[in-house]
């Protein structure tokens, strides 16, 4: 009963999508009649592994190739994944262990830098998940900054009551200062994430997400509920390496755009890479950006700040991030 009553009031929320509710602000666009996602896909594991609460984080290098404008550009990447003490009511880190509003998540931080001629790019998107799925069905807050030698830009989602409230900032003028407000459904940030906690519990069939931030930067596309098509199986390529590995797969057929997240099927769930293709915004034609993995260990690096750390990355072979 309980399960079927949370389903009507978030079917509701669809219904009753708020207007303009301050100056600057404005409610995301997209197809009403195509709402059908509803808020709790995700589904908990028994226990959180072990894995996760050693006090240290896993970093993952990647080799990277990226789809930029009309190439594909060599670059790096870098995947920390960490649980830590959240607040729930600021979204920040719990560190003072005063305020009793405090969950545990796990924390996504992926950095990427790659070249694009004689300039670079970094990115970095940070994702803050709940653990506690069933107490907390929703990503509580994505940040992502993006560097270029045109500018910078900046994007924060907030979890706020039933709503994602997003601002974004940036040097170009189509996109200036904004803020949005869209209903809280399934992020695509949050699905690396999702795979680590529990990757069971991926929704599948046809589903809303809101598109990745750094999606939105590169191809200047608005932050909105995009319909997808989602399939978890077994990977059959060859692309990547690794024995017994699952394949999360979903393609947005509105943005002739396909995602793959490729993860060992045992738990901790490692990712071995992902690919993302999706066509240039200068030609049309559909490039794919790949990442495959390089080398991942476990370590609490902010404890390693001093000149001779370095030995660090160079077992990871990301002297150039």
């Amino acid at each position: 009963m309980k399960s079927i009553l949370h389903f009507l009031s978030f079917s509701l929320l669809f219904l009753l999508l708020p207007a303009c509710q301050n100056k600057g602000e404005q409610p995301a666009s997209g197809d009403a009649s195509a709402r059908k996602m509803v808020s709790n896909t995700w589904k908990s594991p028994v226990q959180l592994d072990d894995y996760w609460y050693q006090g240290k984080a896993e970093i993952t290098s990647f080799e990277l190739s990226q789809n930029r404008y009309q190439d594909i550009h060599p670059g790096e990447a870098v995947l920390i994944f960490v649980s830590e003490d959240f607040l729930t009511d600021e979204q920040v880190k719990d560190e003072r262990k005063l305020n009793p509003n405090s969950t545990t998540v796990l924390k996504t931080n992926m950095v990427r830098k790659f070249m694009t001629g004689i300039y670079e790019y970094s990115i970095m998107t940070s994702v803050f998940t709940p653990v506690e799925v069933q107490k907390f069905p929703h990503t509580l807050k994505v940040t992502h900054s993006s560097q270029d030698w045109c500018g910078q830009s900046f994007m924060q989602i907030n979890k706020t009551g039933d709503q994602y409230r997003m601002q974004q900032f940036s040097y170009f003028e189509a996109e200036g200062d904004t803020v949005i407000n869209t209903p809280a459904i399934a992020l695509e940030d949050e699905l690396f994430n999702r795979i680590r906690i529990n990757p069971g519990g991926l929704p599948t069939g046809e589903l809303q997400l809101l598109p990745s931030t750094t999606y939105c930067r590169l191809t200047h596309t608005p932050f909105e509920p995009v319909m997808a098509k989602a399939t978890l199986k077994e990977y059959e390529g060859e692309r990547f390496e690794g024995a017994q590995l699952s394949a999360y797969s979903v393609e947005f057929p509105s943005q002739r755009r396909t995602l793959e997240i490729v993860f060992e099927k045992a738990a901790p769930y490692r990712i071995a890479g992902w690919t993302e293709s999706y066509p240039s915004m200068f030609d049309g034609e559909v490039r794919t950006t790949v990442a495959r993995r390089k080398e991942t260990i476990l370590d609490a690096y902010w404890k390693h700040n001093a000149p001779e750390d370095r030995d660090l990355r160079a077992k990871l072979g990301i002297e150039g991030i």
